[in-house]
């Protein structure tokens, strides 16, 4: 059984600097599977941006792909490092209610946990656990 967040995350998430255009953060979404990306500032982790991010606080104001990132990502994020417990991180994402936690060392992200894969881990025979492991819609 997993007991950190090292053994369910994600490794080499997907990233994009903060003064990118969200189409690229899109288009790095639709290419690895993903519904989020990490936003950096110098390669520093800087806030994540999610395809909810780029719907509402672009699409909605009627903003074009060529607006930065750093203008739709979330600017506060939750972060956790490797060797954090699956229980702290549940409970993180309880208490700030958020899907994903992007994983830390030296202020650079080295991975991301989400909701879906602690419910795979914690309860692989629930229905997230199904969606979550689910081939994507292409």
């Amino acid at each position: 059984m997993a007991r950190t967040v090292a053994d369910v995350m994600t490794s080499h998430p997907a990233t994009v600097e903060a003064d990118q255009p969200v189409s690229v953060a899109a288009s790095l979404m639709r290419d690895n599977d993903t519904g989020a990306v990490i936003v950096n500032d110098n390669g520093r982790i800087k806030g994540i941006v999610t395809d909810r991010d780029i719907t509402v606080r672009v699409t909605a104001d009627e903003r074009g792909p060529d607006t930065p990132v750093r203008d739709a990502c979330s600017p506060s994020v939750e972060a956790v490092g490797p060797d954090t417990s699956i229980d702290q991180a549940v409970q993180l994402m309880r208490t700030h209610a958020v899907r994903r936690l992007p994983v830390v060392e030296d202020g650079r992200a080295v991975g991301v946990v989400s909701l879906g894969d602690l419910a795979m881990e914690r309860d692989p025979n629930s229905a997230l656990a199904d969606i979550s492991a689910a081939e994507g819609n292409r």
